[in-house]
């Protein structure tokens, strides 16, 4: 609370000033007014720490950059949703495939019931010939055991010199006892795809098999899977430095207590993850990819990413979208909610012109960026910058002064503006970083299953496999197969799937 201590005049000193003449009177009042000045000072400042408060309070993952885990367990206050309301009608849409259960033209099993008796008469039908039949089909599983293989290799004498001479054993199978690729698979699979933890992976074997693994042997399988996909890795990191479009973004990860970060470039068709002890731009180096890159790099502000150069940069607008709702919500500002209904207008218009022609009109381009600064300008009016500080109490802290959030959301968009709105001037750009986001939301699903990693290693194994399946998938190629063929030494390498 402001210090209300204010030191007003005593009788005596008011009866002295009177004595002393217009001027003792009038700097004695004067006293009074500055101490009141002071006080109203810091009512202002404090008005406005009070308010930066309720504004860091009302943030959460709808009105800002926050993860939804941020919000906690209380039930958010409906807002405003992002999504403009779409032309479709609710339901599958028209042309969609569906996924009806149709029978098969070759089944596995076929079993014959026969008729023994006329149902009418009660004859016997056992000798007559069937005229027609009627077929139903059943879809199970058939029963799940883990088969056991003995390689026995031959040993014989040479009856000419006496010689000993031993079969050879096939590729992979080189211990006394050891598990096939089909349970290094399924070990890997539950773990990777859908992050269950190892103790309910070898319970799963137990369960579905009736044959524990160990969880040993589990962790082994991950780790050897990690070398296996290890060409499919650099594989995609190649294809990734000569992307037209990148999208980047990074996250924190919780490995052996500590926070790290998880790193990731991905197209539509690639995916690569990297974990590292840092967010910035000696991460970026260790991966390798954006020192070469020199397309257009999709990120979310993040300063670091500006570090390189030779590639143009575009700004998720997704994020914009979501701060210009909270200054509109928060300070009661309508240029913001006007800024957001032009950005997701141009994004309309870019849609529908995308299939006829390659770029929008110049006229059309010119009056998009007149609307775009006419709005900053009325932004800025109803934010004027803070006053100058006084020289002769400069700022205790170093570098620019503190600004209110609008008035930095405002320099952002106003310095930015060719990267903001990068998807109205290439139709190659996307309107949002959304693609990466995804990319990171499944890797942050196995934190707050596994509650973190326990080794660094262990992180970047995951990772690696991650991005490996992650490719996969967004290649329409079978996960699980993907992963027997990379333990058979086989990996699905993306290059080898482009037409």
């Amino acid at each position: 609370m402001a210090n209300m201590n204010i030191r007003m005049p005593t009788r005596e000193a008011i009866h002295a000033a009177f004595e002393q003449g217009e001027a003792a009177i009038v700097e004695l009042f004067l006293d009074v007014g500055r101490q009141l000045e002071g006080v109203a000072k810091q009512w202002e400042q404090q008005a406005t720490a009070l308010k930066e408060l309720q504004a860091r309070l009302d943030k959460n993952s709808r009105n800002s950059s926050k993860p939804p885990s941020s919000d906690g367990y209380r039930k958010p206050k409906r807002t405003a949703s992002l999504r403009k309301p779409g032309q479709k009608p609710n339901g599958g849409q028209v042309g969609h495939d569906g996924h009806t259960l149709t029978p098969s033209d070759n089944p596995e099993h076929t079993e014959i019931h026969p008729v023994e008796a006329c149902g009418q008469c009660g004859a016997s039908l056992n000798e007559v010939e069937a005229t027609a039949h009627e077929e139903r089909q059943v879809f199970d599983l058939p029963a799940i055991r883990i088969e056991v293989t003995a390689h026995r290799a031959e040993i014989k004498s040479c009856p000419a010199c006496g010689a000993e001479s031993r079969g050879v054993f096939p590729a992979g199978v080189s211990g006394r006892v050891q598990y096939g690729p089909a349970v290094k698979t399924w070990a890997t699979y539950f773990q990777s795809q859908p992050f269950v933890p190892v103790e309910r992976t070898a319970q799963i074997f137990e369960d579905l098999l009736n044959h524990r693994v160990a969880e040993a042997t589990i962790i082994k399988a991950g780790q050897e899977l990690s070398g296996c996909v290890a060409p499919a890795t650099e594989a995609v990191k190649t294809e990734l430095r000569q992307a037209e479009v990148l999208h980047t973004d990074e996250s924190g990860l919780r490995v052996h207590g500590k926070l790290h970060w998880l790193h990731v470039a991905a197209t539509d068709r690639l995916t690569d993850y990297e974990v590292h002890a840092r967010r910035g731009q000696a991460a970026m180096e260790d991966a390798g990819i954006l020192p070469a890159f020199q397309g257009t790099m999709v990120h979310d502000h993040w300063k670091a990413y500006f570090g390189y150069q030779d590639c143009r940069h575009a700004l998720c607008n997704a994020h914009h979208l979501r701060e210009l709702q909270f200054i509109e919500q928060h300070y009661g500002q309508a240029w913001a909610a006007t800024l957001a209904e032009l950005l997701l207008d141009i994004k309309t218009v870019v849609d529908d012109t995308r299939p006829h022609r390659p770029r929008l009109a110049p006229e059309l381009l010119a009056e998009f960026e007149r609307c775009y600064d006419r709005i900053i300008d009325i932004g800025y009016e109803a934010n004027p910058r803070p006053a100058p500080e006084d020289n002769e109490n400069p700022p205790k802290k170093r570098g620019r002064p503190k600004q209110p959030p609008p008035l930095n959301l405002l320099d952002r968009l106003r310095d930015f503006k060719p990267q903001v709105l990068a998807f109205m001037y290439d139709f190659r750009v996307p309107f949002d970083n959304n693609l990466a986001e995804r990319d990171v939301r499944m890797v942050k699903v196995k934190q707050k299953v596994s509650g973190g990693f326990r080794t660094l290693a262990g992180a970047k194994d995951f990772a690696r496999i991650r991005g490996y399946i992650s490719t996969a998938r967004k290649n329409a190629v079978n996960v699980f197969g993907a992963i027997r063929e990379a333990f058979g030494g086989k990996p699905f390498i993306p290059s080898a799937a482009l037409p």
